[in-house]
């Protein structure tokens, strides 16, 4: 097998990279990582980590996915899609162990690159991925209901129903501040992009310059700034990054190797498979929504995009960082922003690195319910909540894969939902398959077959799930048939398990002195007879290219190899 190139689309980019395309992606870049601030140190501290790990991923992680990716604007960090997952690892396995999985999950991302299995995800189905990212984002605005509600929780469990517990169970401290302040930053996420879209002000007013430039700053910086400013003039009783977790380093923490042992690291498989597999997921769907909304710029390299993802996730940890994928909200803002190349998502790590080494001691100001608002909205926005309202179009099956995903990302976990939720979707595969297939009699254009022989079509694929339909052939034959005939032409293709029902037929007629002929066979099929040996057993000559060649003589003793 050839294995994968590896040629990050950086280098391409910088083919005919001239001064006009570097402003653009400076300009994308600093707007990009500006966004990036407040919901890194979001993602850390409802992960279950300090905010700075949060940073520290985007920093590093989102460098080293925009330098090596395959992708020519993707913006790579922590997201949303991975606080559940690492909250649940971080605590029933410890940061340390957390950090090893990490690094292991992007060995698996770079083995699957290098080997070109990048094309093997999108063979996920799409009601598996809608259903667990709608539990995911349930379960985000769940995990924020603490500091959204100022409750005194001193750690939340990561159980669904614990967590629901918990809270009833601390209702008592509810703080209406923490709910103020929250529900005022959703409220500014919310109505932000609204206000200046052409129908909700005079166009007059857009014309004005300073309206213009206020449209350009991104609403969560905007929410943050403003709500934070809010709540440290009225000095309200709120619980801050700095009383929680003591401020911000103002540097990036040295290079420094997790523990590792074979011990622990033997209890790791599902969650380094789970962060694998969520990895690659969320990248390459991100990559193609960039490719769909810039048809102008090369598409995306899967594999490419796999590597660099690896890389990043097993270099993030030794910074203490967690894991990272491409982020749909961060790179569509990158587009709009006028990103040309991958150099927009690496100013955008050097911002944030910036901002870090310039403004740390500010973090400590912010309210952890700016935060949770800012995390309710990236899960309503997450959500794809109108799906729920189409699930009456499509089918049975694809209702229950998309609702049992959801249901089970809720109550148990994310390597559940999706095990089951392939599971259902692999068994209702092989039903759908199975009732394509058909045996039906068959009257050929020659006119009626002779007396005595029945002629039946075969439609679709013979597998392993169809093979009932010709184990139960035997039993629709009329009294004195002398032989069967079965037209495959519509036969597309054959497995082993249908090449033994033939067979198994084949030896069911030839006890009761019926002759079988098979007409019109297709490549796959007859290849698969000839190389197993049933063509020899069958006969060579029992192997006909029409219905009509089987009826060249009325008596089926004429034909060769009849038992006749």
């Amino acid at each position: 097998m050839e294995l994968q190139r590896f040629r990050p689309r950086l280098i391409e980019s910088l083919h005919g990279y001239d001064r006009e395309r570097f402003f653009k992606d400076l300009a994308a870049g600093l707007t990009v990582g500006v966004v990036a601030l407040p919901l890194a140190m979001a993602f850390g501290i409802a992960s279950g980590v300090k905010p700075e790990q949060g940073l520290i991923t985007a920093i590093v992680a989102g460098f080293l996915i925009s330098a090596l990716g395959g992708s020519s604007v993707q913006i790579g960090g922590p997201a949303g899609a991975f606080i559940v997952i690492v909250y649940g690892i971080g605590e029933r396995y410890g940061l340390t162990n957390l950090l090893i999985a990490t690094a292991l999950a992007g060995i698996v991302l770079f083995v699957l690159g290098l080997f070109k299995l990048g094309a093997l995800v999108r063979y996920v189905p799409v009601a598996i991925v809608i259903g667990f990212t709608n539990g995911i984002a349930v379960l985000i605005a769940l995990s924020q209901a603490r500091d959204l509600l100022g409750l005194t929780i001193a750690k939340m469990p990561g159980d669904f129903f614990a967590q629901i517990e918990t809270l009833w169970l601390h209702r008592a401290t509810f703080n209406p501040y923490a709910l103020a302040v929250g529900g005022g930053t959703f409220a500014i996420l919310f109505a932000w992009p609204k206000l200046f879209a052409n129908t909700a002000l005079p166009e007059a007013l857009l014309e004005g310059r300073t309206l213009r430039t206020a449209a350009r700053v991104p609403g969560p910086v905007l929410a943050l700034v403003a709500m934070t400013a809010l709540a440290h003039a009225l000095q309200l009783p709120l619980e801050t990054i700095g009383t929680r977790f003591g401020g911000i380093p103002a540097s990036l923490p040295s290079l420094s190797l997790p523990p590792f042992s074979w011990e622990s690291a033997k209890y790791l498989l599902i969650p380094t498979v789970t962060i694998a597999m969520l990895g690659a997921i969320e990248s390459l769907m991100c990559a193609r929504i960039a490719d769909n909304m810039v048809p102008h710029l090369p598409r995306h390299d899967p594999n490419q995009e796999l590597m660099a993802q690896g890389i990043a996730n097993f270099v993030s940890p030794f910074f203490g960082g967690l894991p990272a994928t491409g982020t749909i909200a961060r790179t569509v803002t990158n587009l709009r922003a006028g990103a040309t190349s991958p150099v927009a998502g690496i100013v955008h790590a050097a911002t944030l690195l910036g901002v870090v080494l310039v403004a740390a001691p500010l973090a400590k100001h912010v309210p952890l319910a700016v935060l949770a608002g800012i995390l309710l909205f990236v899960a309503w926005n997450m959500g794809e909540w109108h799906e729920f309202a189409r699930l009456r179009r499509f089918s049975v099956q694809y209702r229950t894969i998309l609702v049992g995903t959801f249901l089970l990302t809720v109550v148990f976990d994310l390597t559940v939902a999706v095990q089951v939720g392939l599971l259902l979707a692999c068994v209702f595969f092989i039903y759908r398959m199975s009732m394509l297939f058909r045996v039906q009699p068959f009257v050929p254009a020659e006119g009626a077959p002779p007396p005595g022989v029945q002629v039946f079509e075969l439609f679709g694929s013979l597998f392993f799930g169809a093979v009932g339909k010709i184990e139960a052939l035997p039993a629709q034959l009329a009294e004195h048939t002398r032989a069967v005939v079965l037209e495959m032409h519509r036969l597309i293709s054959l497995d082993t398990s249908g090449l033994d029902a033939l067979q198994q037929l084949h030896r069911t007629l030839k006890q009761r002195d019926v002759a079988l002929v098979l007409a019109n066979v297709n490549e796959q099929p007859l290849s698969l007879m000839r190389r197993s040996g049933f063509e020899a057993v069958l006969g060579a000559d029992q192997i006909v290219p029409t219905v009509a060649a089987a009826f060249k003589d009325d008596e089926p003793a004429a034909w060769p190899g009849s038992p006749y």
